[in-house]
């Protein structure tokens, strides 16, 4: 279990410094989930997947993520409560001002990450989740 949150620390690692680049911690075949926000979904594939985040990230201006919390669900899951900045490109809107709160849920299976759950909405994945904040 210890393997799975270093994994997914090390991905934070990334994303706290705004790079998205690296998806070698990804399965080939991972399943990519918005959960909610504007553009929910499920993609399956590491190609999928980039280009559904990289859509996602092209509308944002210095977008980073900033872990709050890990918590270690079961053998597989870690459940990320985080918080997001960035400014949109075209409206200017300000991510921190608005609702920067959001949780990711990550399944990891021998070393790889096989999905990715991405909640926008932190209160629908504590709900989803059967969890209190």
């Amino acid at each position: 279990m210890s393997e799975n949150l270093d994994l997914v620390r090390s991905i934070y690692a990334d994303w706290e410094r705004g790079d998205f680049s690296s998806v070698d911690w990804a399965h080939p075949e991972i399943e990519f989930v918005l959960a909610d926000g504007p553009s929910p979904g499920t993609w399956r594939g590491v190609a999928r997947m980039v280009e559904v985040w990289s859509d996602y990230l092209g509308a944002w201006e210095n977008y980073y993520s900033e872990i709050e919390e890990l918590r270690v669900l079961d053998d597989e899951r870690v459940l990320v409560l985080d918080e997001v900045r960035g400014r949109g490109t075209t409206s200017g809107v300000d991510l921190g001002k608005i609702n920067p709160k959001s949780a990711d849920l990550w399944h990891v299976r021998d070393g790889k990450v096989v999905k990715v759950v991405l909640y926008f909405d932190r209160a629908d994945a504590l709900a989803n989740l059967g969890l209190a904040e």
